[in-house]
């Protein structure tokens, strides 16, 4: 085997390399970190910002306990709204709940269906007609 043959070996192998990671990138799903409406987010983001300034001054935060079966958050006063459980990994996973309170001011979300692992949750409510957002880090065990 001459040094011609080798040369075209190695470009053939360079080359099969390139074309194999092309592909390997088109198939690939798109990333979760990503959102495909950031521009709208980015619209309302003076809104969100009230709302959760709103949480601050308001002393609102829910309180937020995680059991082996269910989540439980606990409300200053009766609120009624909308929770959202994002996970960054996988975007397939989110869910949205509505959730109103009881008369304790409290919402039991059961865990069946969501999986173990670092979940984030945006709580979005209204309370006597004042609106509130607070977002939190969990770990579901």
């Amino acid at each position: 085997m001459n040094w011609g043959t080798k040369l075209i070996i190695g470009m053939l192998c360079f080359m099969s390399f390139i074309i194999v990671l092309a592909i390997k990138m088109i198939n690939s799903k798109s990333d979760a970190l990503v959102d495909t409406d950031y521009y709208e987010k980015g619209l309302a983001y003076d809104e969100d910002y009230k709302r959760k300034e709103h949480v601050k001054t308001d002393d609102a935060a829910p309180e937020i306990s995680i059991t082996e079966t269910f989540i439980l958050l606990t409300f200053k006063d009766k609120a009624k709204g909308e929770l959202k459980l994002i996970r960054n990994s996988d975007k397939r996973l989110d869910k949205k709940i509505s959730i109103s309170t009881d008369n304790l001011h409290t919402v039991k979300i059961p865990l069946i269906g969501i999986e173990k692992g670092q979940w984030r949750l945006i709580i979005a409510w209204t309370t006597d007609g004042k609106a509130y957002l607070n977002e939190q880090e969990v770990m579901i065990p």
